[in-house]
């Protein structure tokens, strides 16, 4: 890697400019653990002038004075500079956020904030990315590296719902995965690549050109726009093949939208006209199913816009409860739920409500019925899981993570009271049926994605789905536009109206319809499949020949029937009920449950002969054979139930004279006195098995309880603690990271301070304040024969070649004074040497010691001597 030329960190500070630039893209990089190298390499791939300004967002330790602007700056040509308050961005320049800051943007310009939550909780990169959604919109472009957690995953959804773009590190390339595993996670990713090969792509995805929309009247580039005619048949066709392939119709959704998206697509794609997406939409199905996630814009996060939640709290849900009776369950309805966030956050504020009103009313005998319904299968089934990452701390309440949610190892999940309020379902509010009488119907950042027409159609519906003074929520930024006689405000800034009884019929409501079915063509009618006759005999024998018999599983459920059943088992009345022991016959139903419960039990076949079933009006002796399936692949695990009809035996005529009243009493009195005998065997049995399971349960539930109190509170203290260690794990990578170029910078300096030292061929010597030996140079040792081992001796116990004796007497004289002293040392053999003695200064100015050195000057003490001899002569 080539080094740049350093650049002092306040050489030049970006001025502020009165006129707000946004010909550029701002690029936000959030990085945490493992982050720094993985930021060095970054912006070492940046190209050349690219066009395009950095802010990087990292965890700093809040105590720890950074050095990572210094440390940046060496690998890039790009000027580095930590933020300051209300510094505007440039292009081709790097700004780094300070420690112990939070970090937001409006119209190009950083601000820094203090952060509110403690330390170990704050999520600066997703703070910084909703701002920079917010500011930049559609240009708005994320970037996530390396770092421990699931912090940046908020932020990210912002800047895709605003039609930004993200790219995130590949997973497995990172040192640490958990925020670049997260954001891919969660369906944010557009791009995924090693960190070398991200700059690339955003440099391409920038400088794509637009084909829909007007460029930029700066960059004079409006050759390859497409006019109304081609750009409508395109769209047209993208959306076409998204109908063939998911079933949905996204004509009505706003142009401006679909133009925005499908041209994102395109960008990431590096593609430079619309045909060839389109075709490429046509031969990859997974860019189909990108594209349609991406037209969905599931986008949301608990209690978006509070203002307007405080609202529903304290002005709207009093007023509908006052009207509704106490004992009946009210119902709601929230389309376009995405992953379940507004669903929730409506659950949860209803038992607030109920709370605070408790003292005037008896209201917790109200109950809500939430139905939340998305066109996204994959957000239904996120939704119904509800699970969600550790960073929705942002927007919930600490009251509300500790009252509504439960923690768990990947987040928080919403409790079981909250989750059992609400109904996930997947739904096309386009097409398909509305849910009906609605107490309370939230659609909120739905209807700004829809055409004008689509709008005045789908306000009539919801009018006619609420109840009388029924509760319509919407988004900030929707109205209810004309149908000031369908509703009414209950706070019109916050966008809440109650239901009008003076509204139009219900025959004005257009419903939603699904298509159509295709119909087949006369030519396809006319086709009649090849007749197998093999097939069909062998279904003719299967149906006149074999036995009746049932396929259940181990719980006696009904999976297949074959053959006539009818005569051994009938549906019973009431619920539908598929299992084999409630739907048997009169005279079976004990003997099949006990011989089925032995078969399942020794796994072996069991047979019951000559069983007397009731008939119609008559009755059938009959054979059952009950097969477990131990070894048949997938019907593994499955009963066979057969049933085969058994010949009445010949009866004398003799035999047939009795009385039919008392045949019939004592064939009655034999049956109820074998139905007695079994259900007391059958009784006896399940005493002694649920005494024994009782007693077992008992001393496990004991057990149980004792473990889950140790559980709970080391678990308690676990949580805490992993929070804390995990916070201080980051922020200690960090500086290790930052330590670790200081060290390897400070190994330069003091290779070459030695370099410099030999090469001057003077012997230096250094003492501490005590006059004990710190360091020396190789040539000192030829003077003093010093020896590594003498480093922390004291001078004056170091013998020496030198005469002179006052060496340790000028040293601390020189301590005293900060004055230096030179003299000019013999030896014995008759070398002569200047001698020096300096105070050792530190770069904080602070006295540390002394520098002795020593300078050969035997050659002029020799020159000296001949030129005296030359004068006296």
């Amino acid at each position: 890697m080539t080094q740049a030329k350093k650049t002092p960190a306040k050489a030049k500070t970006p001025k502020l400019i009165t006129t707000v630039d946004s010909t550029f893209p701002i690029v936000g990089i959030g990085a945490s653990a493992g982050g720094l190298e993985a930021l060095e390499i970054f912006l070492a791939n940046v190209p050349e002038n690219s066009g395009m300004a950095f802010v990087i967002v990292q965890h700093l330790d809040p105590t720890h004075k950074g050095i990572m602007v210094e440390l940046l700056q060496r690998g890039t040509s790009m000027k580095v500079f930590q933020i300051k308050d209300r510094m505007r961005v440039e292009a081709n320049c790097v700004y780094v956020i300070p420690p112990n800051k939070d970090l937001s943007i409006l119209h190009g310009v950083l601000n820094l904030f203090a952060p509110l939550a403690p330390r170990g909780l704050r999520l600066p990169i997703d703070f910084f990315f909703r701002a920079l959604a917010e500011d930049q919109q559609e240009h708005s472009i994320g970037v996530i590296l390396s770092g421990m957690g699931t912090d940046g995953t908020l932020g990210l959804r912002a800047i895709k719902e605003k039609g930004g773009s993200v790219f995130v590190q590949l997973p497995d390339s990172a040192k640490f995965d958990g925020m670049p595993r997260s954001a891919v996670d969660a369906g944010l990713a557009d791009v995924t690549s090693a960190v070398e090969e991200l700059p690339a792509n955003i440099n391409a995805y920038v400088h794509h050109a637009p084909l829909f929309t007007k460029p930029n009247l700066s960059t004079g580039s409006g050759q390859h726009l497409l006019d109304e005619d081609q750009a409508k048949s395109s769209i047209e066709k993208v959306i076409l093949i998204l109908r063939a392939q998911t079933g949905h119709d996204f004509s009505h959704y706003k142009k401006t939208t679909i133009h925005r998206r499908i041209e994102r697509r395109i960008g990431l794609h590096h593609m430079d006209n619309i045909a060839a997406y389109v075709r490429f939409l046509r031969e990859n199905p997974q860019e189909v199913e990108l594209l349609f996630n991406e037209l969905l814009i599931g986008v949301t996060n608990f209690f978006r816009d509070p203002a307007a939640w405080e609202s529903l709290k304290t002005e709207a849900l009093p007023k509908l409860l006052a009207k509704r009776a106490p004992q009946q369950t009210l119902r709601a309805w929230v389309p376009a739920c995405s992953t379940g966030e507004e669903a929730y956050s409506l659950a949860m504020l209803f038992e607030e409500a109920l709370d605070s009103l408790k003292p005037h009313k008896t209201v917790k005998k109200f109950k809500l019925q939430i139905f939340a319904t998305d066109l996204d299968l994959h957000a239904i089934e996120r939704a119904r899981a509800g699970v969600y990452p550790q960073n929705i701390s942002a927007d919930v309440s600490p009251e509300r993570l500790s009252h509504f949610f439960v923690k768990e190892e990947r987040g928080y999940r919403v409790s079981k009271s909250i989750r059992e309020m609400v109904i996930f379902a997947p739904q096309n509010i386009i097409m398909d049926p509305p849910f009906t009488k609605l107490d309370l119907l939230t659609c909120r950042n739905l209807l700004i994605y829809l055409t004008p027409e689509l709008q005045k159609k789908l306000l009539p519906l919801f009018h006619y789905s609420l109840k009388p003074d029924g509760i319509l929520f919407l988004g900030t930024s929707e109205t209810i536009g004309g149908f000031d006689d369908l509703f009414a405000p209950v706070d019109g800034k916050m966008r809440l109206y109650r239901r009008l009884e003076t509204g139009q019929p219900a025959q004005g409501v257009e419903f939603p319809t699904a298509f159509s079915k295709a119909r087949p063509s006369p030519s396809a009618r006319l086709i009649k499949p090849s007749v197998n006759i093999q097939s069909l005999a062998d279904s003719l024998l299967l149906q006149t020949y074999s036995p009746a018999a049932v396929m259940t599983n181990e719980n006696g459920d009904i999976l297949y029937i074959s053959g006539r059943t009818g005569k051994y088992i009938e549906a019973a009345a009431g619920k539908a009920n598929w299992n084999i022991f409630v739907m048997a016959r009169e005279g079976l139903r004990y003997e099949l449950s006990s011989a089925f419960q032995i078969a399942l039990r020794k796994k072996e076949t069991v047979t019951l002969k000559d069983v007397v079933i009731g008939t119609n009006g008559g009755t059938q002796r009959i054979n059952v054979t009950i097969q477990p399936i131990q070894d048949g692949g997938e019907l593994r695990g499955m009963v066979m139930v057969v049933f085969n009809d058994v010949a009445a035996p010949p009866i004398s005529k003799l035999s047939a004279k009795p009385a039919r009243g008392r045949g019939a009493a004592a064939k009655n009195s034999g049956e109820l006195k074998k139905q007695l005998d079994y259900s007391r065997m059958e009784l006896q049995n399940v005493r002694e098995e649920m005494q024994t399971s009782q007693e077992e349960l008992q001393s496990t539930n004991e057990e149980l309880q004792s473990t889950n109190e140790e559980l709970q509170s080391t678990n308690e203290e676990l949580t805490t603690s992993k929070e804390e260690m995990q916070s201080m794990n980051e922020e200690l990578q960090t500086v290790n990271n930052e330590l670790q170029a200081k060290l390897d910078e400070l190994s330069h300096v003091n290779s070459d301070m030695k370099n410099l030292l030999d090469s001057t061929d003077i012997a230096t010597l250094f003492l501490d304040n005590n006059l004990c030996v710190r360091r020396f140079t190789a040539q000192t040792s030829k003077i003093t024969q010093l020896i590594p081992a003498d480093v922390g001796r004291p001078i004056t116990d170091i013998a020496s070649a030198l005469l002179y004796p006052q060496l340790a007497e000028d040293a601390r004289e020189v301590l005293r004074t900060l004055v230096k002293v030179d003299r000019q040392i013999s030896l014995p053999n008759g070398d002569w040497f200047g001698t020096r003695i300096l105070p050792y200064r530190t770069l904080e100015n602070m006295i540390n010691g002394v520098v002795i050195t020593f300078t050969d000057i035997t050659e002029s003490k020799k020159l000296e001597a001949k030129l005296r001899k030359s004068s006296e002569k």
